[in-house]
Order: structure tokens, then sequence, then C-alpha cells
């Protein structure tokens, strides 16, 4: 089978575009454009030119002679659709608890479901956005994760609920016993029940 010039670039296009969507799991889109827009931006503005030209042609000359293209366009559609649809509630255990913290370069997002299950979904500067997931019970005002939702101590392995002041605490003194008066980045808002 012979490709047409047109249809060439629509499956370059439409894999690298698929490619770089897929970033989002690997830190976020923005960051890999800003590392790697050399090669990035000429697949955008590639795929932008191959949609039009599709789009001309298919009035032209109609579906059967542009399938070819309609598929690279359509798996890319399917390809959004999908990691929509993948990082979406719909097929995650619900919410019972979540609770946020902000600094200064990210933000930190802790949500615990029913399943036993928690996701620390990070988000940063310049798009940065990573989730990173963990297990967890609850022993009386006390959160214990195996594994940690995190790769470092940030977040250690037992936290502290504080239902009172909508907080969860992370730091301990040095006896050992959380710190729980509300100071810079020593706890999470909870912010649903």
């Amino acid at each position: 089978m012979k490709f047409s010039i047109t249809e060439i670039v629509a499956i370059i296009s439409a894999t690298g575009i698929i490619g770089w969507i897929s970033t989002n799991f690997l830190g976020g889109m923005i960051i890999w454009l800003l590392s790697y827009g050399i090669i990035i931006i000429p697949i955008i503005l590639l795929y932008v030119f191959s949609i039009f030209e599709t789009s001309i042609s298919l009035l032209k000359k109609g579906t059967q002679e542009n399938k070819i293209k309609l598929i690279a366009h359509g798996t890319v559609l399917f390809s959004i659709l999908t990691i929509s649809l993948y990082h979406s509630e719909v097929f995650k255990s619900e919410p019972i608890l979540t609770a946020v913290l902000k600094d200064d370069l990210c933000h930190y997002r802790l949500v615990f479901r029913k399943d036993r299950t928690v996701e620390n979904q990070i988000n940063g500067f310049m798009g940065f956005s990573q989730t990173i997931h963990g297990k967890y019970k609850i022993k009386n005002d006390l959160i214990i994760f195996n594994p940690k939702p995190h790769d470092n101590d940030f977040i250690p392995d037992t936290l502290l609920i504080d239902k009172q002041q909508h907080a969860i605490f992370i730091k301990k003194d040095k006896d050992g016993k959380f710190i729980n008066e509300k100071e810079w980045l020593n706890h999470f808002e909870i912010i649903e029940n």
C-alpha cells in the first residue's frame, strides 16, 4: 500500500501528539514542551496543518479517500478521551477525605478513598504534575501509610487528624509528639469530609 504525503504527515503528527499527550504521566506536558520544544512544536504545527488539510480533503473527496488520515486523527481523539477517563473519578473508589497543602512551588492534594487507597496529587511550577499512590489505615486519630504516597520524607508514614481544626498534621517535635498548632507547611487543610 502506497501512502500519500498528507497521509504520512497525518500518521507522523498524530503519533507525535499521542507521545506528547502521554508525557502527562511523566511530569506534565508543559514541562516537556519547554524542554523539547524544538521537536514538539513542529509536530504540533504539522498536526494542525494535517487537521485543516483533512477537513478540506473530506469536503472535496469524501471519507473513503481520507480513511488513513481519519484513523490517525481518530486515534488522537481516542487517546485524549482514554487519558481523560483514566484521570477522572469514574473507575476510582469514592473519596472519603481530601486535604491540601500549598507551598511556594507545589500544591499537594491527598485524596483518601473508601478502598483504603490514597493519592498524593502534586501540581507544581511550570505545569508539573505527578500522582503518587499509596495505602493507608486509620487508627484512632492517626493515619498510617504503607506504602506512603511520597517518595521522600516530606510526608511521613504517620499523620495526625485533628477534625476540630480541619487539619492533618505532619510534623513532630523532638519528643516524637505531633505539633498540632497550625504553622507554615506543618499541616494539610481538610477540604472535604
